[in-house]
């Protein structure tokens, strides 16, 4: 298997040097989590402030609060990035974790044009990747390919959807692509995900499966969106093309959501325009030769950040720890990787890398979900570490 790499250089935000940056990092000798920051490529341990990432995301100003806490240096990050993909790491040594703790882990879909035709294809080619060309034509022809002026829950979105049900091609996809009501889904429960240089699980049943590069807002239990960071929205699109009601089984498996690799504050160099207008990048190396690069304006979703956030969390859902949500993405790759007209999926071994300016990069290499480090540290276990190191 391909190793990886990782350096401040190529995980770091361009601007890193003003951001408000929050990780987390396992350390050995406390054998747990810490929640830390970095200060002039040193990794400082704030827990005693701040004993889980869910408690400084629901602070007043986390940015603040991050930049004022006292914490202790527990190593430079150039080692610590070094020690944190799982070939050849030092158990002894401290390694880099997803920023994310206690939060819900959710995930809004079919919020681009893009992804909301390949989703339809999904519905129709029934989980078959070799039929997914012609009907790919078939439903560009009675719907356009460029749906990103069309604002979902309007009149305008209304008139379509009556046009489409006339000619017997609605779909519930299409309901929530441009439909009042936003698909906004459970990816992966609290404590799950996995970080940069961590491998990301496919499960092994499926042939057909892409990643997701997406923008992840961190979203206070009160309903502010006080930061941002990445996401790897791995996805199984023969398992939720058979049906949609499987999609727990394709979206919720072992190392199949990964976050990171720091959350990054709003403050006034980072705000969520910032978000609006970046663009997510993608780029996937097997190790059969094959690349793959793609990318996702946030400027072309058609529901608005916060318009998502609002969907998810208010008098009628709450979170009291806070969540992660998933923006989705445009990006559904379609080049074909071995036969023509095969489409893409991905092979075991390859390296996903989801990428902004604003927010560094996470960088993943794909391996089967059974094969994947198993998730055995949860919110029990993390409670009883934390009052044995006397934090809570």
């Amino acid at each position: 298997m391909t190793p990886l790499s990782l350096t401040p250089q190529t995980t770091l935000p361009d601007d890193a040097e003003r951001a408000a940056l929050l990780g987390r990092v396992w350390r050995p000798d406390v054998a747990g989590p810490a929640v830390v920051t970095l200060r002039d490529g040193n990794v400082i341990d704030i827990s005693a402030a701040f004993a889980t990432s869910r408690d400084l995301c629901e602070s007043a100003d986390p940015a603040a609060a991050l930049r004022s806490a006292s914490g202790e240096t527990i190593g430079a990050l150039a080692e610590i990035l070094a020690n944190t993909p799982v070939d050849g790491r030092d158990a002894g040594k401290a390694w880099l974790l997803s920023p994310l703790d206690l939060q819900a882990v959710k995930a809004a879909g079919v919020t681009f044009a893009v992804s909301m035709l390949e989703r339809v294809i999904e519905e129709k080619a029934r989980g078959n990747p070799a039929a997914a060309a012609a009907i790919r034509s078939e439903i560009g022809k009675l719907i356009g390919d460029d749906l990103s002026r069309l604002k979902p829950g309007s009149p305008e979105a209304m008139r379509l959807k009556e046009v489409l049900i006339a000619q017997g091609a609605w779909s519930q996809y299409l309901e929530v692509g441009i439909g009042p009501d936003a698909e906004i889904f459970t990816k992966a429960q609290p404590m799950s995900c996995v970080g940069t240089g961590f491998d990301a699980g496919l499960h092994p049943a499926s042939t057909w499966n892409n990643p997701e590069p997406e923008i992840v807002l961190i979203v206070a239990s009160d309903g502010r969106i006080v930061g941002a960071t990445l996401g790897n929205d791995v996805n199984l699109r023969d398992v939720e093309g058979r049906s949609a009601l499987l999609l727990g089984k394709a979206k919720d498996n072992n190392a199949s959501a990964a976050v990171g690799p720091f959350i990054r504050f709003f403050d006034s160099g980072f705000t969520l325009d910032h978000v609006r207008n970046t663009t997510v990048t993608l780029t996937v190396a097997g190790e059969d030769g094959f690349s793959l690069e793609g990318s996702s304006p946030i400027a072309r979703i058609s529901r608005d950040p916060a318009d998502l956030a609002a969907q998810m969390l208010g008098p009628n859902h709450q979170y009291p720890d806070g969540a992660a949500l998933y923006l989705g993405t445009m990006y559904a790759p379609i080049q074909d990787r071995d036969a023509p007209g095969g489409g893409f999926t991905h092979k075991y071994g390859d390296i996903v890398t989801v990428a902004a300016p604003e927010l560094g990069a996470l960088v993943n290499r794909m391996r089967p979900s059974d094969v994947c480090e198993p998730w055995c540290f949860g919110t029990a276990e993390l409670m009883r570490n934390l009052a044995r190191r006397g934090l809570l």
